[in-house]
């Protein structure tokens, strides 16, 4: 019986591993975005690498390239790559607004629509669901379609 109770112990902890590597093999590149207020972003996967940027800006929106225990290796809106501790991130998906104009935020994804809102470039939202060229997009209380086009984040990474 004590072997059995041995067994199961060390069962029951592998099971508690599964999630954690499951995460380390997901296929990239994939999009994710910033789930905290703060996150640092390093030239390499540790805590003794050099701080490259911080960003401040929960909902950035990151494409991830490659994956190393715990660690992401992410581009950002302008290019810059680094590493970010992956429980920084979420799956969650937001779109960055790209350009130098804003962007139209409509009530519906055509152009004829209602301008509801425009957004200035830089602006970061919760992403929907893209169809036709248009993305639904939640910024903050805001709600509308902007053309994908305008969207670091929207599309395939």
């Amino acid at each position: 019986m004590h072997i059995l109770r041995r067994f199961l112990s060390v069962f029951a902890l592998l099971g508690l591993t599964v999630p954690a590597l499951a995460q380390d093999t997901a296929e990239t590149p994939y999009w994710a975005s910033v789930r905290v207020s703060e996150v640092n972003m390093r030239v390499g996967p540790g805590e003794d690498y050099r701080i490259l940027w911080v960003y401040k800006r929960p909902q950035l929106p990151l494409k991830v390239l490659r994956i190393k225990e715990g660690w992401r290796l992410v581009r950002d809106p302008d290019g810059a790559q680094g590493w970010v501790l992956a429980r920084f991130l979420t799956r969650q998906r937001a779109a960055y607004v790209q350009g130098r104009e804003p962007a139209e935020m409509r009530e519906a994804g055509d152009s004829g629509a209602k301008l509801l809102w425009r957004l200035a470039p830089g602006v970061v939202g919760k992403l929907g669901d893209c169809d036709k060229g248009w993305c639904a997009l939640e910024v903050g209380p805001r709600k509308g379609f902007v053309r994908q086009d305008r969207l670091w984040g929207a599309g395939e990474p």
